[in-house]
């Protein structure tokens, strides 16, 4: 049971780190490519990763928030998850005495 959770757990951190990594080159490229950043290939699939996080951002975040910040929070929200997923690993761990 113990190894289904850490299992469980561990898929859940790989998706948040593919969705942090993306939405960290994302914004790199957003730097580099300027105003031309949609025509860039390597940033339309990176958006295209990072999509279904910044929608959920969005959903869940009040009106008034612009739309710019949504990357951003997204990104501070997928920091603090990812930490919550650590932490939750390492109580399944300690619980059933395994070395993780």
């Amino acid at each position: 049971m113990a190894q289904t959770e850490i299992l469980i757990i561990s898929i859940l951190r790989m998706l948040v780190e593919i969705a942090g990594y993306a939405l960290l080159g994302q914004g790199v490229l957003a730097i580099l490519a300027g105003a031309k950043r949609e025509q860039n290939v390597f940033y339309r699939i990176l958006k295209t990763i990072t999509a279904p996080a910044t929608r959920a951002v969005r959903f869940v975040t009040p009106r008034f928030v612009i739309d710019a910040h949504i990357p951003f929070l997204t990104f501070f929200l997928l920091f603090w998850l990812w930490i919550a997923l650590s932490a939750a690993k390492r109580y399944v761990c300690v619980t059933h005495g395994l070395q993780c």
